[in-house]
């Protein structure tokens, strides 16, 4: 399979607007504000998201790299353009507008992952992305208990 066609499945779950970079800078954030607001155990939750949505993001750099392309933090590797904003993160602050958010955030992130593995058929990549999609479906399945507990 062509590599370029790879790399250009995988970007968007890299560092696009919605992908593992943006996740993580979102439940850091969310974990810094519930746990200065007294939410303490609210925020070891996020934060755990977090720590994992850190390997996602080594493991599809990893991929990218094996592929020829460094992992720079931009939604159309390997130019050096279009580089990765922080305005993408959802800076909402009441807590129930934030899980929903987080909600919306793992439900994409799920398409994502499902989409690449429509049309990406190298046996490594799949692996891989099966995994990652595996670990957000139980994000999604955290975040909406976290929501039932309101």
């Amino acid at each position: 399979m062509d590599h370029l066609h790879i790399i250009r499945a995988l970007s968007p779950a890299y560092a696009g607007r919605d992908g593992e970079l943006t996740a993580i800078l979102q439940y850091v954030y969310q974990g810094i504000l519930l746990d200065g607001c007294g939410k303490g155990e609210e925020a070891k939750k996020l934060l755990h998201i977090a720590v994992e949505e850190m390997r996602h993001l080594e493991m599809i750099g990893a991929l990218l790299v094996k592929f020829g392309v460094p992992p720079v933090f931009t939604a159309c590797p390997p130019y050096p353009v279009g580089y990765y904003s922080a305005s993408n993160v959802d800076y909402v602050k009441p807590y129930p507008q934030m899980l929903a958010a987080d909600i919306s955030a793992e439900q994409e992130a799920i398409a994502c992952y499902t989409r690449i593995l429509s049309c990406v058929k190298d046996e490594e990549v799949c692996s891989v992305v099966t995994k990652i999609r595996a670990d957000e479906e139980r994000h999604l399945h955290i975040l909406r208990e976290m929501q039932s507990a309101l």
